[in-house]
């Protein structure tokens, strides 16, 4: 894999450690904002959002710039907004730095992802995708934990610093190492400056990518990434209350069941980057169905510290291994839109990631206990067996009737 990679990945650490520090420091910041811990919650539900909405726009309005120039826009308004969030007093102010913010983790994830496939072989998306998520599952094994532990020795703000300071050699290395003329840059109608395979290919005009992103196997690709990342975030956003509130952990316990769930990431982000190239349809349905056992099984054992501690490293495995897989299944039906392609995996993921959260803080004002996220992200991934099962009895239809149902994908 390529060197400037790696360096995506360390970008994308940060990121993603300040996308999930929250699930550590919601009980933190509800009581120094004086809201309530759903309210907190909808810290999170504000980054997804803000995901959804930025991918696509910033991969649109980003798609003629050179690929470094458009990382590093994105990485530095990333790093402001953290100063900002740090300082503030105003529960509302916070709630629009985590808008600005996804914004800006939006345009630079997106086009991440698309410098990821094009730095690649055609058959190597799978293992690309899982080297840049790796940066996300890494901020789940330290970011993560480490901003709980700082959140609890000098408050929930020293994490929003933390964030800002590890960007800064992230900008530092991204523009050293990423090539400059690493873009699809040209318009409708001349070349286009790319690395990796395809290299010299027209670049397809927005209206063509979007017409790309119509097929019925990128649509349910996308659908399915959707539910598995609701059902993940639904569960890691309440993890703290969960362990501390049934497990019966303390506040101390808080990092190392983050850690735990951060390693098990990690874990299916190698496997999936292992299978995804080679064997996805097994590992997305063997693996789906596994997750929505173990969701199920984990809302039942709950209150057994050692049940718990096995299940949150599993589901995290679980969980990134069948989400990672998506994400290169979306990559590979997008060819023709390389550009608009990660931005759209990216805004799914994060309609889940959006959703996740609300659902589970619905769950929990409704007076259903710290269990509920649970029953909810198994209920998610029951939609997504059934959607995925439903493509595949509709493809089954079609080659027996002699029409060509492309390769999709299977039922996670």
């Amino acid at each position: 894999m390529p060197f400037a990679l790696y360096v995506l990945a360390l970008a994308v650490f940060a990121q993603g450690t300040s996308e999930f520090m929250l699930s550590g420091l919601i009980p933190d910041i509800a009581a120094d904002m004086q809201v309530s811990i759903p309210a907190a919650g909808a810290l999170t539900s504000a980054f997804a959002a803000g995901m959804v909405v930025g991918a696509p726009l910033m991969a649109l309005l980003s798609r003629r710039w050179p690929r470094r120039r458009a990382l590093l826009v994105f990485l530095v308004a990333f790093l402001l907004v953290h100063l900002v969030g740090a300082v503030t007093t105003s529960f509302g102010v916070l709630l629009a730095t985590r808008v600005v913010a996804a914004l800006a983790n939006a345009g630079f994830l997106a086009v991440a992802l698309a410098t990821a496939a094009a730095m690649v072989a055609p058959d190597a998306k799978g293992r690309a995708t899982s080297v840049l998520l790796g940066g996300t599952t890494l901020a789940c094994i330290a970011g993560v934990p480490a901003g709980a532990v700082l959140g609890q020795e000098w408050g929930w703000r020293a994490a929003f610093w933390a964030v800002a300071a590890v960007s800064v050699p992230a900008v530092v290395a991204l523009a050293r190492s990423v090539p400059a003329g690493s873009a699809s840059t040209a318009g409708p109608a001349g070349p286009a400056v790319s690395t990796g395979s395809g290299a010299g290919a027209a670049a397809p005009d927005a209206r063509g990518e979007l017409r790309a992103l119509r097929r019925p196997r990128l649509l349910v690709a996308l659908l399915l990434g959707a539910l598995v990342n609701g059902a993940t975030f639904c569960t890691f956003t309440y993890l703290a209350p969960l362990v501390t509130g049934v497990t019966g952990f303390g506040a101390a316990g808080v990092p190392v069941v983050l850690a735990l769930f951060g390693l098990g990431s990690f874990a299916g982000v190698t496997a999936g980057g292992r299978l995804a190239d080679r064997r996805p349809r097994p590992l997305l349905a063997v693996g789906g169905a596994a997750l929505l056992v173990g969701w199920a099984v984990f809302a039942l054992t709950a209150g057994n510290a050692v049940a718990a501690v096995v299940l949150v490293f599993v589901q995290g495995t679980l969980s990134f291994a069948v989400g990672s897989t998506l994400i290169a299944q979306v990559l590979y039906a997008a060819t023709e839109a390389p550009t608009l392609g990660g931005g759209f995996a990216t805004a799914a993921l994060n309609v889940g990631a959006a959703a996740g959260p609300w659902l589970g803080g619905v769950a929990l004002a409704a007076g259903f206990g710290y269990r509920a996220p649970l029953w909810v992200s198994a209920l998610l991934v029951a939609a997504a067996l059934t959607l995925g099962g439903a493509a595949e009895a509709v493809r089954v239809r079609r080659r027996a009737a002699g029409g060509s149902a492309g390769a999709p994908v299977a039922a996670p």
